[in-house]
């Protein structure tokens, strides 16, 4: 059995475009975070420290838990990991050209 999306997968999950726009930034950002964590090769205890937080909320962040952190905490994180963040945002006119 095959399903053919619309073009997107959490329009056809149901979520709105707002909120799909939402996840789309956290999963993007949770994934830069990942991949620096990953290249230094930090450990939970060192991600404790450095992104001075609680050892439950360090391994939501490892094991990839979208839902247990806020889009805030993720750019506060990015910042704390000597990361750059930048968001740049289109008119859906620009973005569907750009696309």
């Amino acid at each position: 059995m095959t399903h053919v999306t619309r073009g997107d997968v959490l329009d056809d999950l149901g979520f709105t475009r707002s909120e799909a726009t939402a996840l789309k930034v956290k999963a993007d950002l949770l994934d830069a975070i990942r991949a620096e964590i990953e290249q230094k090769r930090y450990t939970q205890r060192q991600l404790v420290n450095i992104l001075d937080e609680h050892q439950p909320a360090v391994s939501n962040l490892m094991r990839g838990r979208i839902t247990q952190v806020s889009i805030e905490k993720l750019l506060r994180y990015s910042d704390r990991l000597g990361m750059r963040t930048r968001l740049k945002v289109l008119s859906a006119r620009r973005a569907a050209v750009a696309a």
